[in-house]
């Protein structure tokens, strides 16, 4: 079973670069404007890393949906910041692995919400969804996808690449306690976030070129990552740059994000 998505309700703004966009010309995409590839263009000009960077936080959702999906139990998925399609889509990871699995992903961007069509078709054992929502109401996010989800049971939370847009002082791990607060025992947190532990002046250059384009990015330490997985039971190998969570080869490092997976208890 798949859904229908809802209308778009929003007009583009092709006159600013938006992150998702970036990121989709990052990956080589070609849902993006000249202003966004201008924008990515200045980004990888500062450092070099950034695409490599996108496709790697790309990877790591991949093998984190599959593990998931294959060693869990976990049924269903809740994908919140996706962006714009870049197949494979996690649903189609997640079907891959069980079919029956329910995904509902969330955005603001009037850019992903016209592409949802291409979100929504999954398996017909399975339901694939849509939420027009901001990340910074995760009320609203919760409500919404309730209508899919069963929270009485595990749900796979994501927030990939999508905390690095929200500062401490923004509301960042309240965002994450409310929505981890909804979530059944068994359930998952699969977070990735930029640092600059590993490449401080690349980062803070890209940081002040995203700046520059009127998009605000906030680089994490270790431990101040750690503290979004408190109380949790981190799956190995913990938290570590993206490329090196359970590389499928040799991890092509050093990567600017940081990524973990861990279970509710």
């Amino acid at each position: 079973m798949t859904g229908t998505g809802p209308e778009i309700q929003e007009t583009i703004d092709t006159a600013r670069p938006h992150p998702a966009r970036v990121y989709d010309w990052f990956l080589g995409g070609k849902d993006n404007y000249p202003v966004d590839e201008e924008l990515g263009r200045r980004i990888a000009a500062i450092d070099g890393g950034a695409p490599k960077a996108a496709r790697a936080n790309r990877a790591f959702m991949r093998r984190t949906t599959r593990a998931l999906a294959a060693e869990t139990g976990i049924r269903q998925f809740l994908d919140i910041g996706t962006g714009i399609p870049t197949e494979p889509n996690l649903h189609q990871i997640a079907q891959s692995e069980v079919p029956d699995a329910r995904v509902v992903y969330v955005d603001n961007d009037p850019i992903v919400l016209a592409h949802a069509n291409a979100l929504l078709r999954g398996t017909p054992e399975g339901v694939t969804e849509y939420v027009q929502a901001d990340a910074r109401d995760p009320h609203a996010i919760l409500h919404q996808a309730a209508r899919v989800l069963d929270f009485g049971r595990p749900v796979a939370l994501s927030l990939i690449a999508l905390l690095h847009f929200v500062a401490d002082e923004d509301g960042a791990h309240d965002l994450v306690e409310t929505l981890v607060g909804a979530l059944a025992p068994g359930s998952a947190l699969v977070l990735s976030t930029m640092t600059a532990d590993f490449e401080p002046e690349n980062v803070r250059k890209g940081i002040a070129a995203y700046a520059a384009g009127g998009v605000t990015l906030v680089a994490r330490t270790h431990a101040e990552v750690g503290a979004f997985f408190r109380g949790l039971r981190l799956l190995e190998p913990g938290i570590v740059s993206v490329a090196e969570w359970r590389p499928e080869g040799a991890p092509d490092g050093p990567i600017s994000l940081y990524g973990g997976v861990a279970i509710k208890p």
